[in-house]
């Protein structure tokens, strides 16, 4: 196939999808998690790489199979970047509940109060709602002219108020608060907030409220498709074709506050520990955590999966954990801890192996993986 067709192909599976180390020695790993691992791997539509980066206490364990990079045979490595995908809407939420703290916004606040003239239509939605995905917001990623932009021009950058305007003139889909729908559009809207509540970028935010009292150094908010080195490759495995390598295709500034930050297996495990064990915010504003509605993380995270504030439960057969999932072009991800932070989980797939996107078979196996890795860390 022309590689400009192959390109344009690729585009729109993706958003079709965005719409719907080396094995431990015996004894120290779970048989049942390094055969589910496996198991993923030996499927046709599998990944190039999997791993699961595991934290008890300060003892970390690290597993993976296949590789980083298809053209090298690099392995897969915790320091290496990737597209994290929605999981960076835990990190939105983490600023939400910095800026809380701090008194600088209150989770009950509205659109109307700090950003009007974006979204006439949705003014009585509270940073609450949009956290939560219950305010209603039509999902910019459905609309045919952001749909448009990135088949004709996928490097393009988008600002996050051209985001909001895919949608501006469109009524919420139900009254906010009274169900659940996950929308991309109410992270934009959180990010989009903090800005005019604090007067600074939301990359600033970032540095402030996550990246420094965490202790991370390799991750970013970026405006182009150039990925930091050393990076894992992400791959776009359309049926009948070779693997197309979609790490650089789509500037993830289409996906801002809502799905476009960069990071490692080792900063997102140092995220998730520090968000979930409280780390971030005062503990008064994380007791607006305390209430959950059904809903699921895209892609649906292991067991029963419940939403609050930027974060998901997921209830599994072993022990519930806290976290959230997400995928990009390329990519699958996931972050979760124990509520203590002291337990830990991320897993990553270089490929975006989602139902819509890749084998369902697959996917359900990275599914009952990650529950696998749940059962080992818990153990």
């Amino acid at each position: 196939m022309h590689s400009n067709s192959r390109i344009a192909v690729a585009v729109v599976a993706i958003v079709a999808a965005l719409i719907a180390a080396a094995p431990a020695e015996a004894g120290k790993t779970s048989r049942a998690l390094n055969e589910a691992l496996d198991e993923v791997m030996a499927q046709p539509g599998s990944p190039p790489g999997v791993s699961v980066l595991m934290q008890r206490g300060r003892g970390i364990e690290f597993l993976r199979r296949g590789v980083a990079n298809l053209e090298s045979g690099v392995p897969m490595r915790s320091r290496q970047h990737y597209r994290i995908a929605s999981v960076a809407k835990a990190y939105s939420g983490a600023v939400a509940l910095g800026l809380a703290s701090d008194g600088k916004l209150e989770l009950t606040d509205t659109i109307g109060d700090w950003i009007p003239k974006l979204l006439p239509k949705a003014r009585d939605v509270t940073i609450a709602q949009a956290l939560q995905h219950t305010a209603g917001l039509p999902d910019y990623i459905r609309q045919d002219e952001f749909i448009d932009i990135l088949v004709k021009d996928p490097a393009r950058y988008i600002s996050p108020k051209e985001i909001l305007s895919f949608v501006e003139r469109k009524d919420t889909a139900f009254k906010p608060g009274s169900r659940y729908e996950y929308s991309d559009t109410d992270n934009i809207v959180v990010g989009l907030i903090a800005e005019k509540a604090s007067g600074k970028q939301y990359e600033d935010l970032l540095r402030k409220y996550v990246y420094r009292p965490a202790g991370m150094h390799r991750t970013s908010l970026p405006r182009t498709t150039r990925m930091p080195h050393p990076y894992i490759h992400g791959y776009d495995l359309s049926e009948d074709e070779p693997p197309f390598d979609a790490s650089e295709l789509i500037n993830p500034a289409g996906a801002w506050a809502s799905g476009g930050i960069v990071s490692t297996a080792r900063d997102m495990n140092k995220f998730i520990r520090a968000y979930v064990g409280g780390e971030l915010f005062s503990r008064k504003v994380g007791r607006a955590q305390n209430d959950y509605v059904v809903g699921s993380s895209q892609p649906p995270g292991p067991g029963r999966n419940r939403a609050t504030l930027g974060l998901f439960r997921y209830q599994s057969r072993c022990g519930t954990m806290y976290g959230h999932t997400g995928s990009f072009p390329g990519y699958r991800a996931m972050a979760m801890s124990t509520a203590s932070g002291r337990r830990s989980i991320v897993f990553t797939v270089n490929s975006q192996i989602v139902p819509g996107q890749g084998s369902q078979e697959v996917s359900d196996l990275i599914r009952h993986a990650q529950e696998d890795a749940i059962c080992h860390l818990l153990r």
